[in-house]
């Protein structure tokens, strides 16, 4: 297929840049992916279209406030440098810019010293190896000096980075937020529970590849970035359950979804598991382990939208998003919500 065929006319003011005080405030999108019926309703009303029985399925990735600004310790040259992910204790991937004035044994000093970081490798994309030094403990370092990540489209400033995490967000070490899950609050996942329906957690790490524009005009040919996923044992088992009682398994966001996929993929059923996931999920797919979704709106032609058109079909997916568009729906990670069932 051709990346244009996941083309549509976006105006910019529709892109959100601040969340709404409210968490579940914001509006929902609900598609019937069989009738291809649209309806229009407040995220609240989630609750309407699920069921006893049913599994909502939430990543509870937890982002690191992973953007720092430093120095070089020889010049004083300003660096910013975003962890991607740890690859050892002390010793993390990340990108640094400018890229090419750091290079192997530059020293950077971050929050006057509170924290420094030697370069000791390379990898690709301006990607850089730093090796950190600190006293105490690094996160709650990392909490004192760091700036959440936000994606390149939101120019707003972030008053409170916890709006930038699920109100279930447990599990260190993404680059971004599993936006799909910032619309639930405590109170809503325990009302969703009185209906019957179980909740299950799997995490997923969120790279910054998520972002990274598709480069290749036939999407065959695009070069998914991989990203590192956990399933329990507990997990697997209540999944697996709700399966064979047939109930529904409802993903909250692609990244969920591409967990799931994975390991139904791998496995034939769900199993305890971790691992590293480049799965690439665009039309056609045959979905091995969800029955709906709860996601945002999605980049035009970016890897997201091509996976909820393999769920509900493009020519589907693009009328409703034309139709989201045309109703003014808030786009993107701050955005409103789409339920595709």
């Amino acid at each position: 297929m051709n990346i244009e065929d996941f083309d549509f006319n976006l105006p910019e003011e529709l892109i959100a840049q601040t969340p709404l005080k409210d968490r579940t405030s914001s509006r929902l999108l609900v598609l019937n992916k069989e009738t291809k019926e649209i309806k229009h309703q407040q995220f609240t009303d989630v609750k309407k279209f699920l069921r006893a029985g049913d599994c909502l399925v939430l990543n509870n990735t937890k982002v690191l406030p992973a953007r720092l600004y430093g120095v070089k310790e020889d010049t004083g040259a300003k660096i910013e440098v975003l962890l991607l992910h740890q690859q050892e204790k002390d010793i993390w991937e990340v990108l640094t810019k400018p890229a090419k004035k750091v290079k192997e044994g530059t020293v950077l000093i971050f929050g006057n010293g509170l924290l420094r970081a030697t370069c000791i490798g390379y990898k690709d994309h301006g990607g850089r190896i730093l090796e950190f030094s600190y006293d105490g403990i690094f996160y709650e370092v990392l909490d004192q000096l760091g700036e959440m990540p936000l994606p390149p489209y939101i120019k707003e400033q972030l008053p409170e980075k916890d709006r930038y995490q699920t109100v279930y967000a447990k599990e260190e070490g993404s680059a971004a937020a599993p936006t799909a899950g910032l619309h639930f609050t405590t109170a809503l996942l325990e009302e969703i529970k009185e209906i019957g329906v179980t909740i299950a957690f799997i995490t997923l790490h969120v790279g910054l590849g998520t972002f990274r524009p598709v480069s290749v005009d036939k999407i065959e040919e695009h070069e998914m970035h991989a990203e590192f996923f956990q399933m329990t044992k507990e997990t697997a088992e209540t999944l697996n359950r709700v399966k064979e009682n047939g109930g529904r398994i409802i993903s909250v966001g692609t990244t969920s979804t591409r967990t799931l996929e994975t390991i139904a993929r791998d496995h034939g059923e769900f199993v305890e598991s971790s691992g590293w996931t480049d799965i690439f999920i665009y039309p056609p797919y045959e979905f091995k382990a969800i029955d709906g979704l709860i996601t945002n709106f999605h980049l035009p032609k970016s890897t997201l939208i091509m996976l909820v058109s393999a769920l509900a079909d493009r020519e589907t997916i693009l009328k409703a998003y034309n139709e989201a568009v045309k109703e003014r729906y808030r786009f993107f990670s701050f955005g409103d919500a789409m339920l595709i069932i």
